[in-house]
């Protein structure tokens, strides 16, 4: 888990272009993942663009940067992280920014752990000596001996009310960097949290016309426990029993999973964008369910797709959700 501090030091000169200025007006700011850099943006306004680091549609748990990538971290103002273990992927190149250019999103927020009966949750080595081919074998090999525990889930965002938290931090990070436009920052969060507590009330109208007993989430890995939390549902299994896509199945966790699947009258299993859906389609077509393969978490969509926004991903979500649930 990244362990700098929230607090900046970082001043910038001259900030106040639009978006469209020169590279030199604004701060530089380089955010981890689009979903960040997209909340960022609300709170930057026309000050300065906020640049992704990772591109849409790519799953932040393994991303490579490219030296460009690291060049790109090494001259921004302010690098802004979700934490709470991530980007992990990321931490060796992160320790060469300023600890003080550094923003934690998720900051102040408690982190969730997968609760009993949950995946990932004390998932240890009782699975560790099952390294039996699954299907074809090379996608289902044990997690290599190691003890995951009751892991750190990360996705905070996925829950709009927590994401108000992310807001505030960016905003007080912005404001001390470019004390300038500190009104405007404020301005801008205060809007921003203010959509945010809609885009709660539209899930929770949304969600509303699943019936309490199919509010049971099956996902590729174990991603929305908070947004099952804040909304009425249980995560009653996973493909990758783990908060990280970078985990890998056993035989007998999608043994199990299958069971859990015909036991609860799971009517879907949710793959994320950019993931591979191959796994989970084959236990859909063991147990008779849908899969959904498109749905939008750790990345927003191109301009064209689905989720080009983190309101829209919020929106997306809770549609995709419930219509694959619903009778």
């Amino acid at each position: 888990m990244l362990a700098v501090a929230a607090a900046l030091a970082v001043l910038a000169a001259a900030c106040g272009g639009d978006l469209d200025g020169e590279a030199g007006d604004g701060l530089k700011v380089v955010a981890t993942t689009s979903v960040l850099a997209d909340i960022a943006q609300q709170v930057a306004g026309a000050e300065f663009r906020v640049e992704p680091l990772i591109p849409p549609g790519t799953d932040p748990h393994g991303f490579e940067p490219t030296p460009e990538d690291l060049r790109r971290l090494a001259t921004a103002d302010l690098v802004i992280v979700n934490g709470a273990g991530l980007e992990s992927s990321l931490e060796k190149f992160l320790e060469d920014v300023d600890d003080d250019a550094v923003v934690i999103a998720s900051s102040g927020l408690e982190p969730r752990t997968p609760g009993a009966g949950e995946p990932g949750h004390e998932h240890s080595e009782a699975h560790g000596g099952d390294e039996a081919e699954a299907h074809d074998g090379d996608e289902a090999e044990a997690h290599d001996g190691e003890e995951a525990g009751n892991e750190v889930d990360p996705h905070f965002w996925l829950d709009p009310v927590l994401t108000r938290s992310y807001v505030d931090t960016i905003a007080d990070a912005f404001e001390e960097a470019d004390p300038d436009h500190a009104a405007d920052y404020a301005a801008n969060a205060s809007a921003f949290k203010a959509r945010l507590l809609e885009l709660d009330e539209f899930t929770r109208r949304t969600v509303a016309s699943v019936p309490e007993e199919r509010r049971k989430l099956v996902m590729d890995h174990s991603s929305h426990g908070y947004w099952a939390d804040r909304y009425g549902f249980e995560i009653v299994g996973a493909v990758i029993p783990s908060v990280s896509t970078g985990s890998t199945p056993t035989a007998r966790d999608l043994a199990e999973l299958l069971e859990v699947i015909e036991r609860e009258g799971v009517p879907a299993i949710f793959v994320q964008v950019g993931d591979n859906p191959r796994l989970a389609e084959r236990i859909a077509a063991d147990a008779g369910v849908t899969v959904v393969d498109d749905l939008y978490t750790g990345s927003l969509s191109g301009p064209d797709g689905d989720a080009p926004t983190y309101a829209d991903l919020i929106e997306d979500t809770a549609r995709r959700i419930s219509e694959a649930l619903r009778p």
